[in-house]
C-alpha cells in the first residue's frame, strides 16, 4: 500500500512525497509555507489521480520522460522523477492512480 510522507525542507516549507508500497517515490509536491496547504495538496492528489487527463506527460530538456499531476485549475500538484523510457513513465502514472486513493499519511515534519 502506498503512503504520503510529509517532510519539512531546509527553508521551512512543507512538502509531500507519494511512495509506492515498495517505498519508491512516485510523486513529489511543491513546497508549501503551511502544513494545511500541504495536507490540502494530498487531498487534491487523491481526487485528481483518478482522472487520466490530469496527468501531463512531458519530456525534459535532456530527453527523459516525466509527468506532472495537475489540479482542475491547471496548477501542478506534483511531479514525478525522470524516467529512462516512456513505458516506465506510464507505469509511474499507473502507480500514482493505484496508490493515491487509499494511501496513508505519515507526518515526519
Amino acid at each position: 500500500m502506498g503512503k504520503f510522507v510529509i517532510t519539512k525542507r531546509k527553508n521551512d516549507e512543507f512538502q509531500f512525497d507519494l511512495k509506492a508500497g515498495n517505498g519508491q517515490t512516485i510523486l513529489t509536491s511543491e513546497g508549501y509555507t503551511a502544513k494545511a496547504g500541504c495536507t490540502n495538496g494530498i487531498e487534491s492528489v487523491r481526487k485528481n489521480a483518478q482522472l487520466d487527463e490530469r496527468f501531463e506527460r512531458k519530456t525534459s530538456s535532456n530527453g527523459k520522460p516525466f509527468f506532472n499531476l495537475k489540479a482542475s485549475n491547471g496548477q501542478i500538484i506534483g511531479t514525478s522523477e525522470m524516467y529512462e523510457s516512456v513505458a516506465a513513465r506510464d507505469n509511474g502514472i499507473e502507480s500514482v492512480k493505484k496508490n493515491a486513493p487509499d494511501a496513508t499519511v505519515e507526518d515526519l515534519s
